[in-house]
């Protein structure tokens, strides 16, 4: 199976011709044709072997066709362009956003799957951009007009010869650093793609890593200090280590790549929370893209030793997809039945485990065992759009009660007396 898979995975083409009105975007191109146009784009993320991609790619087609000269509706083959699909933070397949007024940042397309709903919201998605251009708010994307000015670089720190040691070298966090110079016809080019990149890279890792630029002609120490010779220079700084040239591409998809690698390497494993109330729940799902729910079985029928086993496995798991910046959660059966009613949970027995996608609605349950093998091969099936979903029960995420934390110990039966 797994051998089919492969070569069915390599040998699959592009879901889109020419003579489709999908226009096929790749990394040459995307800037020229989404980024710098006025016009409004459904952009679709896929892989040529994802299953669910397959199955929109008429719907998709259709929906292109009927939009022609109002609305643009391209397609991004990122199994191949990966750069393209960790720019825009794209975990999974199919992922359409919606690039507006604002072309750095493009909106999550929320809506249904046929031709006739992708049309609506499109509809929606241009009144929304002509209002504003009424109101006078936005004016075209304007990423090229930007660059220039001081919005476009506004996430990109300036480093002195003053501030460094303490902004770079004593931080925890990590750092790219453009060593560059004024007069440099290469240091002008990277400029548009550092500054979008320091957008993206700050919002994808929530601040932790970060992009400098140092002007080497007047930072002279700085410059010294690292042996610039040429322009640009970038070095990557971590703490209690020695700088390292920054090897990769000089566009904005190869920079947010290569950072995000290193948040990864450099970041924690997310926290496993027990739900204790709504705020926690809404908290970690809202901020992620995918929320991993466990629910584990009564403290009576496990005791602590049982109950914290499924938690190491959690833990291993967060560790193991941390990248992916999921939430990661547990409750006790039958604390919050509202929740596990939604989820179609109970009569699978428990531990069991839910991964939900908060802004679709939609979930899907593990089926295999509650084990890191189990596990791994679950949300594997989901980071490439294979697994099975369905929409949460109610279309709305249900109430969830506030209890006390669990105290680490094994349970007592109601009643018993201590002995």
């Amino acid at each position: 199976h797994r051998i089919f898979f492969y070569f069915y995975k390599h040998l699959t083409v592009s879901l889109y011709s020419a003579s489709d009105d999908v226009v096929d975007l790749t990394s040459s191109n995307f800037n020229r044709e989404v980024i710098q146009s006025d016009s409004l784009w459904l952009v679709e993320f896929y892989a040529p072997w994802c299953g669910h991609c397959q199955n929109l790619a008429p719907d998709w087609k259709k929906a292109a066709t009927a939009l022609k000269g109002i609305v643009k509706v391209g397609a991004v083959d990122a199994d191949q362009h990966k750069s393209l699909g960790s720019q825009y933070g794209v975990r999974g397949f199919p992922t359409i956003k919606i690039f507006g007024a604002n072309k750095n940042k493009p909106e999550e397309y929320q809506g249904g799957r046929s031709s006739q709903a992708i049309v609506d919201g499109a509809m929606n998605a241009l009144r929304a951009l002509v209002k504003e251009r009424l109101s006078g708010k936005s004016g075209s994307s304007g990423y090229n007009k930007q660059s220039g000015s001081g919005n476009g670089k506004k996430d990109v720190v300036e480093l002195t010869d003053d501030n460094f040691d303490k902004m770079v070298l004593e931080s925890d966090d990590v750092w790219l650093v453009e060593f560059f110079a004024p007069w440099c016809g290469h240091c002008k080019n990277l400029e548009p793609e550092w500054a979008a990149a320091a957008t993206a890279v700050k919002e994808q890792t929530k601040g932790k890593v970060h992009l400098g630029a140092v002007d080497a002609t007047v930072q002279q120490v700085l410059s010294s200090r690292y042996g610039i010779r040429g322009f640009p220079t970038i070095k990557i700084f971590r703490k209690g280590e020695e700088p390292e040239d920054y090897q990769g591409g000089r566009s904005r998809g190869d920079i947010i790549e290569k950072a995000l690698d290193l948040f990864s390497d450099h970041a924690p494993a997310p926290e496993v929370l027990e739900i204790l109330g709504e705020d926690i729940l809404k908290k970690t799902c809202e901020d992620s893209q995918l929320c991993i729910i466990a629910v584990l079985p009564h403290i009576l029928d496990t005791g602590a030793s049982g109950r914290n086993g499924y938690l190491d496995v959690m833990m291993k798991m967060a560790e193991k997809y941390k990248k992916k910046m999921w939430g990661w959660l547990w409750t006790e059966a039958g604390t919050q039945m509202e929740l596990e009613s939604s989820l179609g949970i109970g009569g699978f027995g428990y531990p069991a485990m839910a991964a939900i996608n908060t802004r679709k609605m939609k979930f899907a349950l593990l089926r295999g065992s509650f084990s890191e093998t189990g596990i791994h091969e679950f949300l594997r099936a989901l980071s490439v759009g294979r697994g099975s979903t369905a929409t949460l029960g109610g279309g709305t995420m249900p109430k969830i009660h506030t209890v006390e934390p669990w105290d680490g110990k094994d349970g007592q039966v109601s009643g018993a007396i201590p002995v």
